[in-house]
């Protein structure tokens, strides 16, 4: 628990990296009608849908989706309540679940065919979440699955042993802060948390920048991202899964100790998980290394 404590900077700090807003093009088609996301499409081709992660909008995607819509047709996933989308229906109660339910819901709706699913963060888990319950029910099936810098348990990244029990205590402070002291002094003071509560991550909180959003929205998703345990459903996920992540040579970077911990926590996949690093990211995998990555996308896509 002591160690969990200590080392929760560092999980914090990755989950909230985030870039401010790009401009982003009009979407082509009828707006998807929803209280929990807002979709922008573009190109033509097979289907790719990008989830973005936790305080982070669509606009992240700004790169990826600029290289793909020559020849794909792209939906852009903003989740409402991040950034300055309006959150809808996500300032009551869950969010994971709801959001995955949602997905799953534009999928039917655009009749869209086996698509490609990327997810970024706490995007990674909504994506793990709508491709189990839809191996599980067999309708609207995802095609494939990639997961960017995700776990299904986000605290085994720094103990393996962790519990939601173990994290409860401290995703419930978590919510609490940032429902009391909002977006706004988490982005200003992040050198400030990160030596008041240990670890190594002051370099990290340093270069703190996420979108921000609703303050309800953003403490119910960092709740979540913190005690969500989908690794009891990766049995009910049909389609390949691909797992990317930001990874340092540097035997002093924490990333550099993240391989073991990765594959173990997609060890009850159907079918095993390929795995691939990407060298001199952190957590923003597609911005800190928008080359390396766009080739991994290439190499998912097939």
């Amino acid at each position: 628990m002591t160690r969990l404590i200590a080392l929760l900077p560092l999980l914090l700090s990755a989950l909230l990296v985030a870039l401010p807003g790009l401009a982003s093009a009009q979407a082509r088609e009828r707006p998807f009608a929803s209280e929990r996301i807002v979709v922008e499409t573009r190109g033509s081709g097979r289907d790719v849908i990008l989830i973005p992660g936790l305080a982070s909008t669509g606009d992240v995607w700004a790169r990826t989706a600029a290289r793909l819509d020559d020849d794909y047709r792209v939906h852009i996933v903003s989740i409402r309540g991040f950034g300055a989308v309006p959150p809808g229906r996500n300032q009551d109660g869950a969010l994971v679940a709801p959001v995955a339910a949602e997905l799953r819901r534009y999928i039917a709706e655009r009749r869209l065919d086996r698509p490609a699913v990327i997810g970024h963060s706490m995007g990674g888990l909504v994506a793990l979440q709508a491709a189990a319950d839809a191996g599980r029910d067999r309708r609207n099936p995802i095609g494939r699955v990639m997961i960017v810098d995700a776990t299904p348990f986000f605290p085994s990244l720094i103990s393996p042993g962790a519990t939601t029990g173990d994290v409860e205590p401290i995703a419930q402070i978590a919510y609490q802060a940032l429902l009391l002291l909002g977006d706004a002094a988490l982005r200003n003071q992040p050198t400030l948390i990160g030596r008041e509560l240990g670890g190594a991550a002051d370099s990290v909180f340093g270069s703190l920048g996420w979108q921000g959003g609703d303050r309800q929205v953003l403490a119910q998703g960092l709740y979540e991202v913190l005690t969500t345990d989908l690794r009891h459903r990766l049995p009910d996920i049909a389609a390949p899964v691909t797992v990317v992540y930001g990874w340092s040579p540097d035997d002093t970077n924490p990333r550099a100790r993240l391989d073991a911990l990765f594959q173990a926590g997609y060890r009850s996949l159907r079918a095993p998980a390929r795995f691939e690093r990407i060298e001199g990211a952190e957590h923003m995998v597609m911005i800190d290394q928008p080359t390396r990555f766009l080739a991994a996308v290439g190499r998912f896509l097939g």
